[in-house]
C-alpha cells in the first residue's frame, strides 16, 4: 500500500501493481499522470490496467456512447447540443473529471445557458425506478448490488440479474479495452422498466463487499486471486 506520491517511485521494485481506492488520484493528478506514463514506458503489470476508456478516461465517454447509440443517460457537453437531450424541468451537471458525485449539481432548465460548458456534462434528471451495479474480474461477472430505494442509494442489497441485465452490462465490458481489471457497471432501471449506463467505473470501483452474500463474496476472492496470479505469470 502506497500514496500517489510514491506509486512511480516503487512500483520496479514489484511483480505486479493493483490500484485499488484510487479516489486521491483527483488531488494529485500531475504525479497519477506521471505513474501512468512510467507504467507504459516500463512495461509495468498494472491491475486493473490502464487502457480504460471509462471513468479512467474521464466522463467523455458517457457523450461517445449517447452518441453511438447505445444505452445511457443522454449526455451533452455544449450549451448548443442541448436540444438532443429529453426535454425535462431539471437537468444534472457534473464535471468531466469528478467522482462521488463531487461538483454535480441540480439545476432548472432557464439555468443552462449560464453554466461554465468548460469539461462539463449536462444530463436530464432522470426520475429512475432504482439503481444496480454489475462488478466484474476481467470479463467474468461476480455478483451485483442495487438499491431498492432511490432516497437511499447507498443501502445496497443482493441483485439477481436476467440474462437480459446481463446482456446490458456485458455490452459495455465488452466495448470497454480491458482485459485484467475490475469493472463495475452502474445503471439505473427507468419507470419503463428500460436499463440506463449511468457510469462505467474502472479506476476507482468500490466493492461493498459488505453487502454481498458471503457465498458471493469468497467467489469474488476467489476469481480475483486467480486474475492476478495470471497476469503475473504472463510473459
Amino acid at each position: 500500500m502506497c500514496h500517489p506520491l510514491d506509486a512511480r517511485a516503487l512500483m520496479n521494485g514489484f511483480d505486479l501493481v493493483v490500484v485499488r481506492n484510487s479516489g486521491p488520484v483527483l488531488n494529485y493528478q500531475a504525479e497519477y499522470d506521471a505513474f501512468r506514463a512510467a507504467a507504459a514506458e516500463t512495461g509495468a503489470r498494472v491491475y486493473t490496467e490502464l487502457t480504460g476508456k471509462g471513468d479512467m478516461a474521464g466522463k467523455q465517454y458517457l457523450i461517445d456512447l449517447f452518441l453511438a447509440g447505445y444505452p445511457v443517460i443522454p449526455t451533452v457537453d455544449r450549451l448548443e447540443e442541448i436540444g438532443r437531450l429529453p426535454e425535462t424541468g431539471r437537468y444534472v451537471a457534473k464535471p468531466k473529471f469528478g467522482a462521488d458525485s463531487v461538483g454535480m449539481t441540480v439545476v432548472e432548465r432557464a439555468d443552462l445557458p449560464r453554466l461554465d460548458y468548460t469539461d462539463l456534462l449536462v444530463q436530464p434528471h432522470i426520475d429512475f425506478t432504482y439503481e444496480v451495479s454489475f462488478y466484474f474480474v476481467d470479463h467474468d461477472f461476480q455478483y451485483a448490488l442495487y438499491a431498492p430505494r432511490p432516497d437511499r442509494r447507498w443501502e445496497l442489497e443482493p441483485y439477481e440479474p436476467g440474462a437480459a441485465d446481463l446482456a446490458f452490462a456485458r455490452r459495455f465490458i465488452d466495448w470497454n479495452d480491458i482485459d485484467h481489471g475490475i469493472q463495475r457497471v452502474d445503471a439505473c432501471r427507468t419507470s419503463d422498466g428500460a436499463l440506463l449506463l449511468v457510469e462505467l467505473e474502472d479506476l476507482n470501483p468500490y466493492l461493498s463487499l459488505d453487502r454481498v452474500r458471503p457465498g458471493s463474496r469468497d467467489r469474488f476472492v476467489e476469481a480475483l486471486t486467480n486474475a492476478l496470479l495470471r497476469l503475473t505469470a504472463e510473459p
